[in-house]
């Protein structure tokens, strides 16, 4: 009997290993970590796994055969972030590898504030190059992040009507619209505005609800740098809300902000007339960068009358006796809330003006060259044939701590991506810092977030704006786009004064199931695609 049970025993312990599952296969499987899936919901201890470009299991602890083990163990797993307001089109075809903004954790650069790539000039034309297609000749130029974009209300403004500052005739406001509609079908997001600097701000509202009803119907979005972020702040935000409604489609507003001290009281108006609108149906969103400073040309202390007809006329314009003396008395206004010594010279077309005067501020060039500061501005634009990048020390840290805790807000860095930092160039810390700042000095340091917030806010969220159907999130089937850091040592290291400097604690980044960042460093590896927008209609 005891040798018929314990041949019994050997039985049924055979029988049980063969009836065991073998673990499945994947290319990559991350263990051991702490899963933030984008939702915003409490996070849970468990395991990924990727298989070529998908997500196949998100969960709690299971096995997996892989070529590619990650223990995570003490960091955390995220969706990869998405930049909602990038100028990398033209740094990525430079240098695809994206380091600055890799190594915060961006998997997903989007274009389109005013301008955007393509389209050139009229179809036919020797130079004409689509929407769709000046996207796709970037990520053909091998990129390791994916790419989108809006189309430019701007763009699409100088395509058909020029630099004339006048209202759209019929004629071209309808070929404006195919445009859009072509855009939209080629994978648009929606439109993009910049209604500060000329041409874009020459379109009326009439005009920009003209366009906007054509991404509507193709399930676009707006978004917009408004009319003013200073004095005018109200009166802008106005447009956009009608806009949004006119046009019947959400809008977003790019790097929300109120500029210069005496706005500064303005934010909370427009916190509080977004919630209304958002309350009766309207879906308005907004994005910031995490500094208490700014960055465009001296443009911004330039009214943009004096631009008409474009770059070459605005430098002719500038020379002359009249209009020179009229910019005199603007710029002079503008300075009155804008002092000259909170505005640092940062980028110059001109070497020989770059060593003279990068890293000085207005009110010490001005000093420098004997003149008043209006005086300086106009001349030193007409002697570097440029709009000379600046920095404008502007907003409240006060409103940026404000900014950070509203939940329809996303982030943005508003600037390129940068790889060799060997080059001779100046630009602003939020090229390096403005999302990782997010995770370390406002989540772990300051607490103005939970963790799971942080991350909804980088990616679920404006995934679901953009109406991505397959990103932004850790779920089945949809695209590996993931990152692991340690929330304990993640941060910023850029500073105004020494801006090149990369984030550091991003330890592994994937981009569509492979990875371009292990243990910090760059894989060489360029699987960057474009997203197209949710009107996309292959051919």
């Amino acid at each position: 009997m005891k040798y018929k049970h314990y041949l019994l025993t050997i039985a049924v312990f055979i029988f049980a290993f063969g009836c065991q599952k073998e673990a499945p296969s994947c290319d990559t499987v991350i263990q051991n970590g702490v899963i933030y899936n984008g939702t915003g919901e409490l996070p849970f201890k468990g395991t990924v796994a990727i298989k070529g470009d998908k997500i196949i299991y998100v969960g709690k602890h299971k096995e997996f055969k892989a070529t590619n083990v990650i223990d995570a163990k003490g960091k955390a797993i995220a969706p990869g972030f998405i930049n909602m307001l990038s100028w990398a089109y033209g740094t990525l075809m430079n240098d695809g590898r994206s380091l600055s903004d890799l190594k915060q954790g961006v998997t997903l650069e989007v274009f389109g504030e005013g301008n955007s790539p393509g389209p050139e000039g009229k179809p036919g034309d020797e130079k004409y190059m689509s929407f769709g297609g000046a996207m796709d000749t970037l990520v053909k130029s091998k990129i390791s992040t994916n790419i989108a974009s809006f189309l430019g209300a701007e763009t699409v403004r100088i395509q058909h009507v020029g630099y004339a500052n006048r209202k759209a005739t019929n004629e071209e406001l309808l070929a404006m619209q195919a445009s859009v509609e072509k855009a939209m079908k080629e994978g648009a997001m929606g439109i993009g505005s910049s209604l500060i600097y000329a041409p874009g701000d020459y379109a009326d509202t009439d005009e920009l609800i003209a366009l906007n009803k054509i991404a509507s119907k193709f399930g676009g979005m707006y978004i917009s740098h408004m009319r003013s972020e200073g004095d005018k702040l109200l009166d802008a935000l106005d447009e956009l809300l009608l806009i949004a409604e006119k046009a019947k489609i959400p809008a977003e507003i790019y790097h929300l902000k109120a500029s210069r001290k005496a706005n500064w009281h303005l934010l909370d108006t427009v916190i509080t007339r977004v919630e209304k609108a958002r309350a009766k149906g309207l879906r308005i969103t907004a994005d910031m960068y995490t500094y208490n400073a700014s960055s465009t040309g001296l443009t911004g202390v330039i009214p943009t009358w004096v631009q008409e007809s474009g770059h070459k006329a605005w430098i002719e314009r500038m020379k002359q006796a009249e209009p020179r003396k009229r910019l005199l008395v603007d710029i002079r206004k503008e300075l009155a809330h804008q002092p000259p010594s909170g505005i640092l010279m940062v980028g110059f077309k001109n070497a020989e003006m770059a060593k003279k005067y990068r890293s000085k501020t207005v009110a010490e060039a001005a000093e420098m060259r004997n003149q008043s500061p209006a005086d300086a501005i106009i001349d030193m634009i007409i002697e570097d044939d440029s709009r000379i990048q600046c920095i404008y020390f502007s907003m409240s840290e006060e409103n940026i701590r404000k900014k950070i805790q509203i939940p329809w807000l996303s982030f943005c860095s508003d600037a390129g991506s940068y790889s060799d930092l060997s080059k001779d160039f100046r630009t602003h810390p939020r090229a390096f810092g403005s999302f990782i700042r997010v995770l370390g000095k406002f989540t772990r340091e300051e607490k103005l977030l939970s963790l799971e917030e942080a991350v909804r806010k980088l990616s679920g969220f404006p995934a679901t704006n953009l109406g991505l159907k397959d990103r932004g999130f850790l779920k089945e089937n949809y695209f590996a786009d993931v990152v692991i850091f340690d929330p304990e040592t993640v941060g910023d290291n850029a500073t105004f004064d020494e801006p090149l400097q990369f984030a550091n604690g991003m330890n592994d980044v994937f981009v569509n199931g492979v990875q371009v960042i292990s243990n910090e460093k760059h894989t060489g590896a360029f699987p960057g695609r474009f997203v197209k927008g949710p009107g996309y209609q292959q051919e």
